[in-house]
């Protein structure tokens, strides 16, 4: 299975870090962050990698090459326009094929064992969403879960910006930039989402406070 992770974006909430740097290569315990996702899915056997670019992309591309380094192949999916997360997906398409893959959000960081994540989509299930317990400091969940189904959104359950989809979640997509999110929600409407918890550790660097919570010390495991 191919997997896609997210690194397009041009973090303005991490500004100034990021004027220079794209977000998901910023260290985290001496390391980019990007580079440690990349680790992350080779261990599980995930070696088939899109990353799609953007935001000083030859940066990234220059750090990363080919992927031989890491024991993965990496193609890139480049964006002249920013394309959000949804059309991201989409022009990267072409690149991953029509099997389900496994998406990561390039600007997250977690302990999460991807030889764990389940596989379980069929014709009823096109999207397998990773989530955690909604944390302390958000007002509101982005879905509810029963039992192993994303039920309504809202809720108690955070996305995690880990998941498994199948191409043909995207087949109604509009063209040009749109959020991920909308996807989603259309297919929560269709009862086509199930869900896997994650209880370990997860930080979104999202701005410079959270990227300082995991900056110098990381998490236990890469």
């Amino acid at each position: 299975m191919k997997a896609m992770i997210l690194a397009a974006g041009q973090g303005r909430r991490l500004a100034p870090l990021t004027d220079h740097t794209p977000k998901p290569l910023l260290p985290v315990a001496g390391e980019p962050l990007l580079i440690r996702q990349i680790r992350q899915l080779s261990r599980a056997g995930y070696v088939d990698i899109v990353i799609n670019l953007h935001h000083l992309a030859e940066q990234i591309e220059t750090t990363l090459g080919d992927g031989s380094e890491f024991d993965v192949t990496i193609r890139y999916s480049h964006e002249q326009n920013l394309l959000e997360t949804g059309g991201g997906i989409v022009n990267a398409l072409p690149l991953l094929g029509d099997a389900p893959f496994v998406l990561l959000n390039g600007d997250i960081c977690t302990d999460f064992n991807f030889a764990d994540l389940s596989t379980p989509l069929n014709e009823d299930t096109l999207g397998h969403l990773v989530v955690i317990k909604k944390p302390s400091n958000r007002d509101q969940g982005d879905f509810e879960v029963n039992g192993k189904r994303i039920t309504k959104r809202g809720g108690n359950w955070v996305y995690c910006g880990i998941a498994v989809l199948d191409p043909m979640l995207f087949s109604d997509a509009p063209d040009g930039a749109f959020s991920l999110r909308d996807v989603y929600f259309s297919a929560l409407a269709k009862n086509q989402l199930s869900a896997q918890i994650h209880t370990g550790q997860w930080t979104d660097i999202g701005d410079l406070n959270a990227y300082a919570e995991v900056r110098d010390a990381g998490f236990r495991k890469k």
